[in-house]
């Protein structure tokens, strides 16, 4: 199983250098990836409920720039409150430059607020979603126009950089809609934390729904409390007994950050 380390990217006071020495910190701690989370225009504080001070892809493409094998994703980008034309162009942009390091992870987000400060289209933000993945497939797998989709549709154009490798796409959610959509779309699933009864269970489904298509499941966790890190080992082992083949962890308040990455490397 693959350990992955959610970069705490929620308060603006964290100094931008402070994410760059998680990445590279995590890197050396042998993390298999890092990942990034994404609001843009939250009701609230940045903080515990609302992370991404920093947007995610800027973000991937400078830490990138200074580390080596590290893969960077979002854990996860609020999909229907970006243009998937211009997603894809950047995502395509940060893979190619980075070494084909980056994995593209979505959701449908939760706040309403924030939608309609944006002027997303919150109650259709599922289908959005769908045809926001079928299209960046499209043109991330070196699709030509035309291209008729539901939503998004285009006569003529050439996209570019077609990536040389395949851009890994995760859909993050434990609800049933968004377990159809990792089955349709997606390479990876990344579950919110839940028992890992109810993981396995949430596996099962996943795989009964994506048929023939292998879809990688894991989860996200959270180290934030005052658990001694033997018992959080002993977490990552019951999840990875469940079917888990990623697991991210957020460790908290970036202050005592590299200590925890360190000490759960060591524990497992």
């Amino acid at each position: 199983m693959e350990l992955g380390v959610v970069l705490p990217d929620e308060s603006p006071s964290m100094p931008v250098e402070a994410l760059v020495v998680l990445a590279q910190q995590a890197e050396e701690l042998g993390y298999a990836h890092a990942w990034l989370p994404d609001h843009i225009l939250p009701p609230g504080q940045f903080g515990a409920e609302f992370g991404g001070v920093h947007e995610p892809l800027v973000t991937m493409a400078h830490l990138a720039a200074l580390t080596r094998t590290i893969r960077f994703g979002t854990s996860v980008m609020v999909l229907p409150l970006r243009n998937p034309f211009l997603l894809a162009k950047q995502v395509a942009t940060v893979h190619e430059l980075s070494g084909g390091r980056v994995v593209l992870g979505v959701g449908i987000g939760w706040n309403e607020e924030e939608y309609a400060a944006v002027g997303g289209e919150f109650r259709s933000r599922g289908a959005v979603a769908d045809d926001s993945l079928a299209v960046i497939r499209h043109l991330l797998g070196g699709g030509s126009a035309p291209y008729d989709g539901r939503r998004f549709s285009y006569e003529s154009g050439v996209f570019a950089p077609i990536p040389e490798t395949s851009v890994p796409v995760l859909v993050g959610g434990n609800s049933d809609a968004a377990l159809r959509r990792a089955a349709r779309y997606a390479d990876l699933w990344q579950s919110l934390p839940t028992p890992p009864q109810t993981f396995t269970e949430r596996v099962a489904v996943l795989a009964d729904l994506a048929a023939e298509r292998t879809v990688s499941p894991g989860i996200r966790i959270q180290w934030d409390d005052d658990r001694p890190v033997v018992r959080v080992a002993e977490e990552v082992a019951a999840y990875r007994e469940a079917g888990a083949e990623h697991l991210a962890v957020h460790f908290g308040t970036y202050e005592g950050y590299v200590e925890r990455m360190a000490a759960l490397v060591r524990a497992v």
